[in-house]
């Protein structure tokens, strides 16, 4: 390798990530939301920061691995319809590595079928629950890289190489970044234990891979180039996660506009009801009935036929009470 061999230390190629703009454009939704939208809002910021700090804690074992390799956060995905967001890639003069990073609360258990079983404790109470496993995402996130490398070689040999040995040289590594989280694997399969690992074990992790790799080392030409084609095939991801929030916040303002609505439409009714009643001298009931009156609500009727199809209302009491009531009603339609 010689003197093209000066790279000796790890390199960021790509350092930033969405999860930034995704947590600002959030917290300008905070500022709009009130009740259930902004509970819901709250709750993935919380659950978007943990996650960005976990990304933070998993560079800053990379930044002190003292090895030689490319690395390369948030790194977006896509073909044929597919697409995949991976947390990180490390590129190594042997191995690329294709690493999930999990920032959970509570402890984890791995059970003999691959089963991810999380503990924690929620105001008092123990929670024990089932996640999505993060190898079967993580293993996603590898099959449409790999789709994305085999259609890049220019013919059916070079593509055929490539299968032999891609898993060779990439390996799925899911990482709990949560230094509190205790992993417990004990009953889980050998090649499931070799998939997850702690944070803190990461760069042990890498170090062992690559000593017992038998693939030949690239040299500092080749790793850049290899390590650059990678970052060449990331494509800004278009997709805004805020988009459902702020429909969700639209739905519950147009809700609490429809709830605010009826509200004012059943004290107009009411009060139109016991004026009349008072004028008359009879019970309020007489004129219409709460049962009446929300079936009218529901039925919001815009003439006087409509009106005769509403529980209690006859021809009488339609002509007697009728351009009223659609005067009252047409206001909240």
């Amino acid at each position: 390798m010689g003197l093209l061999n000066t790279f000796d230390k790890p390199v960021f190629l790509k350092e930033d990530s969405d999860t930034i703009q995704f947590l600002c454009r959030l917290k300008e939704l905070q500022t709009q939301a009130s009740g259930k939208a902004k509970y819901i809002i709250d709750r993935e910021i919380k659950l978007a920061s943990m996650g960005e700090i976990g990304e933070k804690n998993i560079a800053f074992e990379l930044k002190n691995s003292g090895m030689q390799m490319y690395i390369m956060h948030d790194m977006h995905f896509e073909i044929n319809g597919l697409s995949a967001q991976v947390d990180y890639i490390v590129v190594t003069r042997k191995i690329t590595f294709i690493i999930e990073c999990k920032n959970l609360i509570g402890d984890i258990d791995i059970d003999s079928e691959g089963n991810f079983i999380r503990k924690y404790e929620l105001n008092g109470k123990r929670i024990k629950e089932g996640i999505y496993s993060p190898i079967t995402q993580n293993q996603r996130h590898l099959e449409i890289l790999r789709q994305i490398k085999r259609e890049s070689k220019g013919n059916m040999l070079s593509k055929m190489l490539f299968d032999k040995y891609f898993d060779e040289n990439y390996k799925s590594i899911v990482v709990l970044a949560n230094p509190k989280t205790v992993l417990n694997a004990r009953y889980a399969k050998k090649e499931v234990k070799q998939m997850v690992i702690r944070a803190d074990q990461l760069n042990k992790y890498i170090k062992n891979v690559y000593q017992q790799s038998k693939q030949p080392a690239l040299n500092d030409r080749d790793i850049k180039e290899f390590a650059e084609g990678l970052l060449a095939l990331h494509t800004p991801n278009k997709s805004d996660y805020t988009k459902k929030y702020e429909l969700l916040l639209k739905n519950i303002s147009d809700a609490d506009k429809q709830t605010h609505n009826k509200a004012e439409l059943i004290k107009q009714l009411k009060e139109f009801r016991l004026q009349r009643s008072r004028e008359e001298n009879i019970k309020p009931y007489y004129i219409f009935s709460d049962k009446q009156m929300m079936d009218l609500i529901d039925k919001m009727p815009n003439s006087k036929e409509e009106l005769l199809q509403v529980s209690g209302f006859g021809e009488v009491k339609t002509e007697k009470y009728g351009d009223i009531i659609l005067k009252i009603i047409s206001g909240y339609s």
